[in-house]
């Protein structure tokens, strides 16, 4: 039977005046960034502890679906050619990108750094590119605005250019492909302070909590950030590892990152999975602590990648790797630890992550304050360069693949190579690189293991896919 839940909310430009919205509770994760969008609000001030209210929280959240802000090149890009008698860097004379003016997406995260830099920095226009940036509300925004065309290039989650390949959950099929994978490590799984001393990074100690809530009809929630991304399957894995089935012990809801700290603030969960800076300001404001990075789980595990249509990228091959490019010069730009405070100040700027810099630069520099007594210098903080980062391993394709299986996304065993391929594509990387004299580390298909000790094989996805006690699989 269908329940639903009541928020209040005040009315909103364009809409009629209503005391509540009823959100029904649905067997797949609560999507609010799928809410039609309402009139953009005004420009997004700095969030502080002081100039949000529970009563106008849900509102936010609604009117921001949607909205963008947009930032042209610090530099003339006026035309859309590059001059003439000039060539851009890495190309050959009259070869150069077929495409000159790329809108890229961004969501307020530190991963969307190696686009913002490459923006700032000038790399982009090195190569021919002249950039455009564009914050989005939500990652829902995301996909659809790279797929009506209205950006041509995006930070987007690992997850999201194979769920929109394959049409999951029923979505509409859009191919897109991923030359480029744009960070590891860095995110967090964010707990209430009401958990503090109680539960850290054995999501076993959370299970009793589970079950007492369940018992009473008033199931804890848990957010991410969207069902096929990065955040939802960390948080997915982590609750199942303490044992607890992430849809049917728990409610999973869909909350865009900068939103996650005021949700929380104002009590509408118990924790949820985001990149940063949104788990440090939860420890800022005293809301909230971190129970376990990411890295703790997977060490090196792949995050972000540069998306593009299937399409475009046929179209306009010259283009994306001139993108490559300037992005493999921001990311050897970021991974120098001199560069990281400056770093934090260019993408904590109003159009990017709107966010005191210093809530970005410590665990940029490995600086872990868990925010229950722990601290950390964790060498494995998150890298956009070193150890081979940016190749696109068709394994981290695979092991996605396999969670889509064991959460009932897909029906039956998919295409593991053949999705793989298509999408985490290799080859435009290769050739991007070799053209600028860059020496990568290859393709690796060796195994994986992450915190529980199990081990991803890539050769062998649906024994890994079957191997898991608690599942959803379908077929």
């Amino acid at each position: 039977m269908t329940e639903s839940c009541s928020y209040p909310i005040e009315s909103l430009p364009g809409a009629p005046m209503t005391s509540k919205v009823t959100l029904p509770r649905v067997p797949y994760p609560l999507d609010i960034d799928e809410l039609p969008p309402l009139k953009p609000p005004a420009p997004e001030p700095e969030w502080t502890p002081d100039n949000i209210s529970r009563r106008r929280f849900l509102g936010a959240v609604i009117g921001g679906v949607g909205a963008a802000v947009t930032l042209s090149g610090c530099s003339d890009s006026s035309s859309s050619t590059t001059p003439i008698g000039q060539t851009p860097v890495g190309s050959i004379a009259g070869e150069g990108p077929e495409v000159t003016d790329i809108k890229f997406g961004i969501i307020a995260l530190t991963d969307c750094s190696p686009i913002v830099i490459a923006h700032e920095k000038g790399f982009f226009k090195k190569y021919g590119i002249n950039s455009t940036v564009a914050k989005q509300a939500s990652w829902a925004a995301i996909r659809d605005s790279l797929s009506n065309g209205d950006i041509q290039a995006t930070h987007m989650l690992i997850g999201m250019p194979l769920a929109s390949t394959i049409g999951l959950l029923g979505s509409p099929k859009m191919p897109m492909v991923a030359p480029w994978l744009l960070n590891r490590n860095g995110q967090a799984i964010t707990l209430k302070a009401d958990l503090k001393g109680k539960v850290a990074e054995d999501p076993k100690a959370l299970k009793p909590f589970v079950d007492e809530a369940k018992a009473k009809e008033t199931p804890m929630t848990f957010a991410m950030t969207f069902p096929p991304g990065t955040h939802a399957m960390w948080m997915r894995y982590f609750l199942a590892e303490g044992g607890i089935h992430p849809d049917t012990d728990v409610a999973l809801v869909t909350i865009p990152p900068p939103q996650m700290v005021q949700n929380m603030k104002i009590g509408k969960m118990d924790g949820y999975c985001v990149g940063e800076p949104w788990n440090a300001r939860a420890i800022k404001e005293e809301i909230g602590y971190t129970a376990i990075t990411t890295q703790d789980m997977w060490k090196d595990h792949p995050e972000k990648v540069c998306a593009f249509t299937e399409e475009f990228a046929a179209k306009n091959p010259k283009t994306v790797k001139a993108v490559l490019k300037a992005l493999h010069e921001a990311s050897v730009w970021l991974d120098d630890l001199g560069n990281r405070e400056e770093q934090s100040k260019i993408v904590a700027g109003p159009n990017y992550i709107n966010c005191p810099s210093d809530l970005i630069l410590g665990r940029l520099l490995g600086k872990y304050d868990y925010g229950d007594g722990r601290m950390k210098d964790d060498p494995n903080y998150m890298i956009f360069s070193e150890r081979n980062c940016n190749y696109p391993q068709a394994k981290y394709a695979v092991w996605w693949l396999t969670q889509f299986r064991r959460w009932g996304m897909v029906d039956g065993k998919p295409d593991y190579e053949g999705i793989a391929k298509q999408v985490m594509r290799a080859d435009l990387y290769e050739e991007a690189m070799k053209e600028i004299g860059y020496a990568h580390g290859g393709a690796n298909a060796e195994p994986e293991t992450l915190f529980d000790g199990k081990v991803f094989d890539p050769a062998q996805p649906e024994e890994y896919a079957q191997s898991f006690a608690i599942h959803s699989r379908k077929g």
